[in-house]
């Protein structure tokens, strides 16, 4: 190897639990689902997309677990969906306002391997400004998405561009905003109450 190439990070749960095996694999996947789908219920009932706690979920499932387990934890989410009331105001994938929201859902794998991704290649997770950044590319990375496939389902009902980044993004961006903080600064902490630099 050359002896110049960066090696890359252990995410925290990878450095917490270093031995590979199938059960702590499995284990940290249904973690990481669960702690999405809990965040999920605290719910702010908007039209046509809810604002939830669930994409601080995803950003801290990808950091936390990093790439692979990350993309995996939020898979698993999406098909716990199609028989457990694991989405915003316990929806399943049956629920008719997926219709307006699949995007977000379906951007969730995606941005946790990105966030997760960054983590194990930069350590962005040691640091408040460099987790802060990864964080907001999730979040737009959501929002591509989101915004994509609500404007495909809305079709005409809302007049102009403006309006569907309204309903779709605009009004979560503070709210984002906030959310990427917490999990940019719940990164660093985490490494210094374990010890691990």
């Amino acid at each position: 190897m050359n002896p110049t190439q960066r090696l890359p990070y252990l995410p925290l749960s990878k450095s917490l639990f270093p031995s590979r095996t199938l059960l702590r694999d499995a284990l940290l996947l249904l973690g990481g689902s669960a702690l999405v789908a809990l965040l999920a219920q605290l719910e702010i009932p908007t039209q046509p997309v809810p604002i939830t706690l669930q994409t601080l979920g995803v950003l801290l499932v990808g950091a936390v677990l990093g790439s692979r387990l990350g993309f995996l934890a939020l898979g698993a989410y999406l098909l716990e969906g199609l028989v457990l009331p694991v989405f915003a105001g316990g929806a399943t994938w049956f629920n008719p306002r997926i219709a307006f929201t699949g995007g977000y859902l379906l951007a969730f794998p995606l941005a946790a391997f990105v966030v997760g991704y960054l983590v194990e290649r930069f350590a962005a997770d040691r640091d408040v400004y460099r987790a802060y950044m990864v964080m907001l590319l999730g979040s737009l990375l959501i929002y591509v998405i989101g915004v994509t496939w609500l404007g495909l389902a809305l079709g005409s009902k809302y007049a102009g561009p403006s309006a569907l980044l309204y309903v779709g993004m605009t009004k979560f961006l503070l709210g984002d905003l906030v959310k990427a903080a917490i999990a940019a600064a719940l990164l660093p902490v985490a490494w210094r109450f374990v010890g691990r630099h």
